[in-house]
Parts: structure tokens; sequence; C-alpha cells
């Protein structure tokens, strides 16, 4: 059997985590002074989204097809943030990532393209701009992956961050993000986290846990109306025109409103 390839960035700023990249059977992925993936593209479709979890990340497609202002906080591979700015092109995409060492890697192994008039790549701690009121009641979609070196729990899951990130949205906007934790804490920093999610959103809702322990959370601002029947024929669409299993996010949460009740 094949072993991963080690690449190594070749510019890394002091004081932040360094970055290594390794490749396996076609598949290139990011990793933050650890054996933990952070992202991953796959080398024949750069610019598809090829991790599970961060595709669940997109079941706001379910709801909203026409995002005029999406935001991910955390860059990851870069893999949402490609997606999102070639499959929308009359949106603007912003990303926020502290770490510049990341946001190098990405240009140099993952594709990312350069900023332009519609897509802003920015080094700055996703606090800072949730908090900061020019940033209030501008984003559609905000899409939340943080985490550091470690990935031991969410880098940001206070009530306070949550709230600020509400702040951000549109009055029918729609957050996702992704619980992921140490299996020997998940289940206490994945609990306190929604319960600071459903005191910032009207409605919270949560799929299945898929590979290594990645829990995705939709929240939304104002609780929408479901129809199932819709929602299935919104998910084929979103696999014929953009490749994404989105049926499996239906089933998802309709299976949680069934355990719910």
């Amino acid at each position: 059997m094949s072993k991963p390839t080690d690449l190594y960035a070749t510019t890394q700023i002091a004081g932040y985590p360094e970055i290594s990249i390794s490749e396996f059977i076609g598949v290139r992925s990011l990793h933050l002074s650890s054996d933990a993936i952070q992202g991953s593209m796959r080398l024949a479709m750069p610019d598809q989204i090829e991790l599970e979890y961060v595709q669940q990340m997109m079941m706001w497609l379910l709801f909203n097809k026409t995002p005029q202002h999406i935001v991910q906080l955390g860059l990851g591979a870069a893999a949402l943030t490609k997606f999102c700015y070639r499959q929308f092109p009359q949106a603007q995409v912003t990303a926020i990532e502290l770490n510049p060492n990341v946001i190098a890697a990405c240009y140099q192994h993952f594709r990312l393209p350069p900023n332009d008039d519609r897509l802003h790549v920015v080094a700055m701690d996703a606090m800072t701009y949730v908090t900061d009121t020019a940033h209030h009641g501008k984003a559609d979609v905000m899409q939340v992956d943080l985490y550091d070196a470690a990935a031991e729990a969410p880098a940001l899951g206070s009530p306070e961050f949550y709230q600020a990130c509400a702040d951000c949205l549109t009055d029918d906007g729609i957050l996702t993000v992704n619980l992921f934790g140490n299996p020997e804490h998940y289940e206490a920093n994945c609990n306190a986290n929604l319960d600071a999610l459903n005191a910032a959103f009207d409605a919270v809702v949560w799929l299945p846990m898929v590979h290594d322990a990645n829990t995705v959370a939709i929240a939304f601002k104002q609780a929408p109306a479901v129809d199932f029947d819709v929602l299935y024929e919104r998910a084929t669409e979103i696999r014929l025109s953009m490749k994404l299993p989105a049926a499996k996010w239906v089933n998802g949460l309709k299976a949680w409103m069934q355990d719910t009740q």
C-alpha cells in the first residue's frame, strides 16, 4: 500500500502553527503541526469539495439559492472558499483566517485564486471580524470551521461569539458550523456549542456525525418553513448542478426532527 507523501509549504511565518502538506492517492491534505487533517483537495477536481463534513457545510443551499455575501471563518484548505467563488458569480465571498501560513499554503498548494472584486481572503482574528459593527447585517451565509493546531475543540464557541455571528447575518441569514473535537470531551464541547447557538439563533439543527467525529449544525436567524418534498426537489437540483450529496442532508434533517418530536 502506498504511503502519504509529505510536502512542506516553502514559506512559514514564525509565531504561528506550522503547515505541512501530505498527498495520498490523488488527494492533497493540509495539516497544522499534527497529523489531523485541516482540509483536503482532490488534484483532479480542485474546485470540488472532497471531505464529507465540508460538503455538509453547504447545506444552507437547501434554503437559499442566491446568496449575495458568503463569509467563511477559518480557511482550511480553501475548499469552501473556492467552491463558493466558482458557483456563485453574483456573490461576494469573504474568508477570515488568523494564520498567514494557512493562507500562503492555500495559494501555493490548493489553487486558491487571488483576491479580486468578489473574493476577499483576510488575515485576521474571527472574533475581531464578527464583533466589528461594520460587518453586522451584511452576510447571507456564514460558515464556521475554526480550530487550532491541536484540534481539541472549536477555537471559538462562546455565547458572545455566536451572538456576534448572528449579528453579522441578514434577517433571514443562515450559519453552518463544524463541531469537531477531541473524543474524550466531544459530547460536552458539542453540547456547550449547541447551547450557545440556541441562545443566539431562532432554530438550530444538526446532522448525524460523520468521519473523525465531525458534526455539522445549521442555525437560522428565523426558523424556516420546512416542506420535505420541496427540500428533496431542491436536493436533486443541487446534486445535478453542483455534484453534492444533498439528499443525505435532507435525510439527516428529517431524522433529527423525528427524533426530537
